[in-house]
């Protein structure tokens, strides 16, 4: 049964109203944003800062192209203590990923800051680049992943078959991962989790329009395969209020995420914040020691 309007928005507006009153922050792993983007080069030190402030202390900036994975892996450097980046090739752009390449790509996701290989999988909605080229490009990343040791960073829109087919050719040498931003069906998401995949929930979720049969599915899967993430600047959170005049998305509405989530799972949204940081961590591979918003600060001016 689908859940009740009126019944969902005053659970949100509670859980939401909970994390703002809350003298200890949960601690959160936003774990996919473009903060390489340029809609950021000129305010990225803030964006940084208000992150932290809203108990955002762990990102991982994905990298797509070999331009930004670059651009990622710089910010990981800068910030040490609270980023890492991913190095990868998403389908949009396959057609860059050439055999010429191949140890290119290879050697970006060996880099220490690199915690996952991806953004990379089929997007058949927008098609972009040739499908045979996707796939292609896909493939390679799953035997680059294999031979880095990380875990994939997942994109799929429209091709779960041939993706499944893909994954499920090279499953015996992966070492998991996350489908991305997903907002598929509920079948689609026991095949991942079949799979060992965790489920990676954005903004999408706070979507009044788009995000009902996502708010569904979400009762239904385990916390334990449970990731939140903003895709900044994508995908800003419907439930703001007031929402930004630029409509630009930023890792400190990553809150929003959770207490819709937790809001349509029933569950209190600090304890959802630490399984999702506790998944994260131990998904990707961050070091377990944590950092409240206040040492983040205090390391940050450091």
């Amino acid at each position: 049964m689908l859940i009740d309007a009126e019944t969902y928005t005053t659970a949100a507006n509670t859980l939401r109203s909970g994390l703002r009153d809350s003298m200890t922050r949960p601690e959160l792993f936003d774990i996919g944003l473009n903060l390489a983007h340029d809609s950021f080069d000129h305010d990225r030190d803030r964006v940084f800062a208000r992150a932290l402030d809203a108990g955002v202390t762990r990102m991982l900036v994905t990298g797509s192209s070999f331009d930004n994975i670059h651009a990622a892996i710089a910010l990981a450097k800068r910030w040490p203590m609270h980023v890492r980046a991913t190095a990868g090739i998403h389908p949009h752009h396959a057609p860059e990923l050439t055999p010429a390449r191949r140890s290119e790509l290879l050697e970006a996701m060996q880099r220490p800051q690199v915690l996952a290989a991806g953004e990379c999988g089929l997007d058949y909605f927008r098609d972009f680049a040739p499908r045979d080229v996707q796939r292609t490009a896909f493939e390679l990343q799953l035997e680059l992943a294999a031979e880095a040791g990380k875990p994939l960073f997942l994109h799929q829109r429209d091709a779960h078959a041939d993706f499944i087919a893909i994954w499920d050719a090279h499953a015996s040498r992966l070492h998991g991962g996350v489908a991305h931003c997903f907002t598929d069906t509920r079948e689609a998401a026991r095949a991942y989790l079949d799979r060992g995949l965790h489920i990676g929930i954005t903004g999408w979720i706070c979507d009044e329009r788009r995000g009902i049969a996502l708010r569904e599915i979400v009762r239904y899967l385990p916390r334990d395969r449970l990731l939140v993430e903003t895709d900044a600047p994508y995908l800003l959170p419907r439930t703001l209020e007031p929402r930004p005049k630029d409509r630009r998305n930023e890792p400190m509405y990553l809150p929003q995420v959770l207490a819709t989530l937790a809001a349509c799972r029933g569950e209190d949204p600090a304890l959802l914040a630490e399984a999702t940081t506790r998944n994260a961590i131990a998904l990707f591979g961050w070091p377990s020691a944590a950092l409240s918003p206040h040492d983040a600060f205090a390391a940050a001016d450091a």
